[in-house]
């Protein structure tokens, strides 16, 4: 990891952010005390944020197991309600759509 001191950091600025945009991370220090970090931002998809990974590896949410299929999903119908029907049989007619596009 790269480390920068704050006056460095003022003056050059852009440099830092020219190794942040190749992937790298800056951590600025304050009197050799870190006190802010300058890391890239997500820019795909596939990244995993650093919160995400963390609620992870400690157990709390566990990742998708499969990619849901956009087309799949987008295509479904927009459920409207119809006076006198019967949300129920509605609920579970849409939950047999849905189970029967992503199986």
């Amino acid at each position: 990891m790269n480390t920068a001191n704050v006056s460095y950091t003022r003056n050059h600025f852009s440099r830092l952010l020219a190794l942040v945009r190749e992937g790298k991370t800056v951590l600025i220090l304050d009197r050799n005390q870190p006190v802010a970090r300058l890391e890239p931002a997500m820019n795909s998809e596939t990244e995993v944020p650093e919160w995400k990974s963390s609620l992870v590896r400690r157990g709390i949410l566990h990742p998708a197991r499969r990619q849901l299929n956009p087309k799949t999903f987008c295509a479904l119908p927009e459920v409207r309600p119809v006076k006198g029907g019967d949300i129920l049989k509605a609920l579970l007619a849409n939950r047999d759509v849905v189970a029967s596009g992503l199986g």
